[in-house]
């Protein structure tokens, strides 16, 4: 079997497709088990009556026909003629004995209606259904019956109904499997729109009871993980905040020393106590959520001022492209995403381009690029993480905290766009933030 018979006769992916092939299938064989039962039964029926008529009608036939004299016997051949079987005044058509369990039942039966005073024979007519029953009258004269049984009658209604019955059954399956399905859909929603900030809509506690438990369920999570982040939340703001004092109360006695080596050192250590506290808080709010308002901006304009300020404090920041249309989204939450990535570029890779771009689907994406040392490919994904420094030129001599690129993770997420990193051609790294239509 080759690659394009297996992907048609693939399994579909999305539950609701299978369990509707699945009742599709065996609607159909029902109905068509049941379509066969009917012509089946029909045929039964039709075979007997006529079997039955044969019975009746053949032996009062031939005896009249053999009381007759032989020049008046044409006269009542279409006076004996019935749907089924008609009379001739010969030999027939020769051939071979019928085979068919049909066929032989109907000369048994029309022997037994003539009570053995005539020598029956039969024939068969080759390319249809048809067969002959052969006799001589007493005065010698052959007769011979031709018997062309009716296929299944079938009304014209029949298969209407059958078609109707079919697409109710068809109808009455989809709704349930979509009434089925229909609560994984919100589920699996509810799970997606499942921020960072843990503020998603509550799932209705309604419907079947597996479906009311299992949204019960979900909001009980959803309530428990948020209570969980905000403790921890107000645990380290808790800390930053018991450790502004006394970092300050070391800032002044350290101004209170003489100048020296020592006192450059200790304010070095201070200073990236600072930074750390502050950097965790930034951390942990974009965890938590932010109450900022979406509004529609211009994300040229915006681009432009950045690269503007990092003009006027020396660094070289470009644009290129134009998004060309206002987007919704958080102004100062986008503010500081493309603020965190530039800083990094501008760090590690000196000169820094802002490359703007639409996608196909009406998304904007903004691409940082610098012409540093990169990141090995295998640390692509981990510099994501919190507190996580590489070991080579990004360390903690640069006097980066390694919540950076992950506050700009959140931030991103909260927005509903993807953020990715990828080395350059020819050296440096590429940082793209793809915000949705």
């Amino acid at each position: 079997m080759n690659g394009g018979t297996r992907k048609l006769l693939a399994w579909p992916r999305t539950l609701f497709a299978r369990l509707m092939l699945i009742l599709l299938v065996g609607l159909v064989l029902a109905q068509g088990l049941s379509f066969g039962l009917v012509m089946l039964e029909r045929r039964e029926v039709a075979d007997r009556l006529m079997l039955g008529n044969l019975e009746m009608d053949v032996a009062s036939s031939v005896a009249m026909l053999d009381m007759l004299p032989a020049d008046k016997r044409a006269a009542w051949l279409d006076r004996v003629r019935r749907q089924n079987y008609s009379y001739r005044l010969d030999a027939g058509t020769p051939g071979e004995p019928p085979r068919s369990e049909r066929a032989r039942r109907a000369v048994d039966t029309i022997a037994q209606a003539l009570q053995g005073r005539y020598e029956v024979t039969a024939s068969t007519q080759p390319g249809s259904n048809r067969f002959q029953v052969h006799l001589r009258l007493r005065d010698g004269n052959p007769l011979t019956i031709d018997v062309h049984p009716s296929g299944t009658l079938l009304s014209a209604w029949l298969p209407v109904l059958l078609a109707v019955q079919l697409a109710l059954l068809v109808g009455c399956a989809w709704m349930a499997v979509r009434l089925a399905t229909r609560p994984l859909n919100q589920l699996a929603a509810a799970a997606e729109n499942l921020g960072p900030d843990l503020k998603a809509d509550r799932l209705p506690e309604s419907g079947p009871a597996e479906v009311a438990h299992a949204a019960t369920a979900f909001n009980a999570m959803q309530a428990r993980i948020a209570g969980y982040l905000a403790e921890r939340v107000q645990i380290l703001a808790a800390i930053s905040h018991d450790l502004q004092t006394p970092i300050t109360r070391m800032r002044l006695r350290v101004d209170l020393m003489e100048p020296s080596e020592m006192q450059e050192k200790l304010y070095n250590d201070l200073r990236a106590m600072e930074q750390l506290v502050r950097e965790g808080v930034a951390y942990a709010r974009t965890l938590h959520g932010g109450t900022e308002v979406q509004a529609r901006i211009d994300p040229d304009a915006l681009l432009d001022s950045l690269a503007g300020d990092y003009l006027d404090a020396g660094h070289a920041v470009a644009v290129e492209g134009r998004a060309g249309a206002p987007i919704l989204t958080r102004p100062q939450a986008l503010r500081r995403i493309l603020t965190n990535l530039i800083d990094n570029a501008v760090k590690f890779g000196g000169e820094v381009t802002l490359a703007v771009s639409r996608q196909a689907d009406g998304g904007l994406a903004i691409a940082v690029l610098d012409r540093g040392p990169g990141i090995p490919e295998e640390e692509l994904d981990r510099v994501m993480q919190p507190f996580y420094r590489l070991e080579t030129s990004r360390n903690r001599g640069t006097g980066g905290t390694g919540l950076g690129l992950a506050i700009a993770q959140q931030l991103t997420q909260a927005l509903g766009g993807t953020l990715t990193l990828a080395n350059r051609d020819g050296g440096g790294l590429q940082a793209t933030l793809t915000l949705p239509a």
